[in-house]
């Protein structure tokens, strides 16, 4: 590729930034996808070489269904970008001990915050209509939490004296929540599961308005528990009929998030595939488990195909569950290890 086409692919490329979070009307997901894997499986070296040795002609595929996934090992090992110069920040993700971290390049901070922004708008509501708790130890005590920044930034927009961050600090969080119920304040709770758990183990609460999201994860801490039994828990625990969920990762820019009975649903510009086990490239119907693919356009400036370690079961419309890890995959930090 020479200079000029390059630069015809970065200009193609720049013009998709405000596309990809507009609504589908004169264009469609799939016509936007095929345009960033079009720009991607040149701009992105690793990405381009993948899809080389798999023997697929980047020119011949015309369809999401032929688009092929890279896994998302590759962010351990390789530099996943699709733009040149220097990154504004490197999202790490939450390696277990002796295990080698995911690395990925953020071009563009702004991509990343007018997704969760967005996303988090049109699944719970502008921050400013909560005070937001946050019990996140694990991402709050190494660099580089992708999490970490988005909880910030929802903080901050917020704007309730009573937001934070509350570390260990156990005996402050149940005083707050206390307040919080005793005013009726909208409040929404975000934590990692193991944090969660160590709260409710010294403190009961009777909240049933709480919203409470757990991020996942028992960073080897405890024995891992399905979902099921993690909700029971902590739906005993905090006196609400529902617990949510977030589902992201490093190597994404978006989340898909849970109001409950752990169902995920994808915002607009985010898609999942579940494919065979056995052969990537075969999708599995509604309703089959299969690993999981994500379709992540905000993803412009890295590679938005990612073929992840989890298990999965595609419903109807963009909502999904996670049915536990792929046998024999790394474990992961960021994500709550399923009993399959």
């Amino acid at each position: 590729m020479n200079s000029t086409e390059r630069s015809q692919l970065q200009l193609e490329q720049k013009k998709l930034e405000t596309k990809i979070f507009s609504p589908f009307i004169d264009t469609s997901f799939e016509e936007i996808a095929l345009q960033i894997f079009h720009i991607q499986s040149y701009l992105c070296e690793p990405y381009s070489r993948y899809i080389s040795l798999l023997g697929i002609d980047h020119s011949s595929v015309k369809t999401i269904d032929q688009i092929p996934f890279l896994p998302v090992t590759f962010f351990k090992t390789e530099n996943i970008v699709s733009f040149e110069g220097n990154a504004q920040k490197i999202f790490t993700s939450s390696a277990t001990t002796g295990m080698t971290p995911s690395r990925h390049p953020i071009k563009k901070l702004s991509l990343y915050e007018k997704s969760f922004f967005s996303a988090f708008d049109e699944f719970m509501g502008h921050p400013s209509q909560y005070t937001i708790l946050a019990l996140l130890p694990s991402y709050m005590e190494r660099k580089g939490s992708s999490l970490i920044y988005m909880t910030e930034a929802l903080i901050k927009s917020s704007q309730n004296k009573d937001s934070g961050f509350f570390l260990y600090n156990f005996t402050e969080l149940h005083q707050t929540l206390l307040k919080l119920k005793e005013t009726n304040s909208k409040t929404l709770l975000l934590g990692v599961t193991f944090a969660l758990l160590d709260f409710i183990n010294q403190y009961q609460i009777k909240f049933p308005s709480l919203t409470v999201i757990e991020t996942g994860g028992m960073k080897g801490r405890k024995k891992e528990l399905s979902r099921e039994e993690v909700h029971k828990i902590l739906k005993a625990g905090f006196g609400v009929d529902k617990i949510g969920s977030e589902y992201g990762m490093a190597e994404l820019m978006s989340q898909a998030w849970s109001l409950g009975d752990g169902i995920f649903e994808t915002p607009p510009w985010m898609q999942i595939k579940i494919r065979d086990i056995n052969n990537p490239f075969k999708y599995e119907p509604l309703g089959h488990k299969g690993g999981i693919n994500i379709i992540d356009l905000a993803n412009l400036y890295s590679c938005s195909f990612i073929e992840t370690e989890d298990l999965g079961i595609k419903k109807a419309g963009n909502k999904f569950t996670i049915s536990g890890r792929i046998q024999n995959s790394e474990l992961r930090g960021c994500n709550l290890l399923l009993e399959i």
